[in-house]
């Protein structure tokens, strides 16, 4: 039997100025969930992770692109990424809180 555990996600005023605070969360049979908090970023930040991530905002606003497709994020907002998808965050507000979870790829 496993343990329980409680917490609380940081508030957004922790967020960094610039760049991400990537917090784990839980971690169980190959699934990760992280609770982010972004800043400005500088320059856009690809990914292509080996792993299906599905990721929701909580706070703020953020744009992606996936797949030649831009997509803008707001608050309730979520998207859902298979493994191998290249995908690029273009643009966050300060402040934008995000919930993560990585899963293991689907198979074929």
């Amino acid at each position: 039997m496993g343990e329980v555990t409680r917490g609380s996600l940081f508030p957004t005023s922790a967020a960094p100025e610039r760049g991400e605070r990537v917090e784990p969360i839980v971690s169980s049979h190959g699934v990760v969930v992280e609770h982010i908090l972004s800043g400005r970023l500088d320059v856009p930040v690809d990914f292509l992770q080996g792993h299906d991530e599905w990721v929701v905002v909580l706070d703020g606003e953020a744009q992606i692109e996936m797949e030649g497709e831009a997509m803008s994020l707001k608050a309730g907002d979520w998207v859902s990424i298979p493994a191998g998808v290249p995908h690029r965050v273009v643009k966050t507000e300060r402040a934008t809180s995000w919930l993560a979870v990585h899963l293991p790829p689907s198979p074929g």
